[in-house]
């Protein structure tokens, strides 16, 4: 309905409103839709009116079983957790969420695919004031997975500032090598190349075990995202040696830094000779530039 020129929208107590509203939530009462969720085949009531007006992806479903002899055929979601649905459902009816910690990632993953932007700010939102060193993997994770690159920011800045904790902990073990690659570009991060490279031998360690395949098959990405040339003399014969028995780190990989220690001089257009900012000073480092060390 349309206003008459001068007319004003004087709003009403919202508060009061969704809570109100909140009472509508899987209220078998007047209810004209049912979905059954997830493997235990919960039973959830709501209204299609309501879920169409808010939801395109709910209005195409309801559209698809339009017939009067299908109306009373429930939905079936398997792959749906009744916890997410009904916060999905909360936000539907009232415009509001209630989140934790344990659900938000599933929330928003939900909120993606049936389409509610709202929802998945709310969830970034949500996600990105909780940032913690035991979940701030977990959170990167979702931002790559998800492409959500606001999610994806405040999660480096946060592992950038916090990378021993993070790093240490188990979620960052469960990373994809994407999320890993995407974190190890950073020249921000606060820990020294040397730590930097067990902490991903780490990880390939774990995730080769878990994957069936070998070490340096694993991590053939990460790697190449270490920054070798940072090294010193002895510290990178440790390294070489250890890859000769491992092939965690394949030869021609050495190059670059053996090449910096024998002519002195950095090759400026390179990313593997920017200091970190958690690199720790060696002797030979007086050859980088004074752009790497910002």
């Amino acid at each position: 309905m349309s206003q008459a020129v001068g007319d004003t929208t004087v709003k009403g107590n919202l508060e009061e409103y969704a809570r109100m509203m909140r009472k509508l939530i899987n209220n078998k009462d007047f209810s004209d839709v049912k979905f059954i969720i997830g493997p235990k085949q919960k039973h959830i009531y709501a209204h299609r009116c309501i879920l169409s007006a808010r939801c395109a992806v709910f209005r195409a479903m309801f559209a698809e079983k339009s017939n009067p002899g299908e109306k009373d055929i429930p939905f079936v979601l398997s792959d749906m957790s009744p916890d997410i649905f009904l916060a999905m459902l909360e936000f539907i009816y009232t415009n509001c969420v209630t989140l934790s910690s344990k659900i938000a990632i599933d929330v928003l993953a939900t909120s993606l695919e049936y389409g509610i932007d709202d929802l998945r700010d709310l969830c970034v939102e949500f996600l990105a004031a909780n940032l913690t060193g035991t979940n701030a993997c977990d959170l990167m994770q979702a931002a790559v997975t998800y492409n959500q690159n606001d999610l994806k920011e405040k999660a480096m800045v946060f592992i950038e500032n916090n990378t021993p904790d993070v790093l240490r902990s188990k979620s960052f073990q469960e990373i994809s090598e994407d999320t890993l690659v995407t974190i190890l570009r950073s020249s921000r991060l606060m820990m020294d190349e040397i730590d930097l490279i067990k902490a991903v031998k780490d990880w390939a360690t774990v995730n080769s075990v878990v994957n069936g395949r070998k070490v340096h098959e694993i991590a053939r990405d990460a790697v190449k995202q270490l920054r070798l040339p940072l090294l010193s003399a002895e510290e990178l014969e440790v390294v070489e040696e250890e890859s000769k028995k491992d092939r965690f780190i394949a030869d021609g990989s050495f190059a670059h830094a053996w090449k910096l220690h024998a002519r002195k001089q950095a090759d400026k257009e390179n990313i593997m000779y920017i200091r970190r900012r958690g690199t720790n000073p060696r002797e030979h480092h007086k050859y980088l530039s004074d752009q790497n060390s910002k």
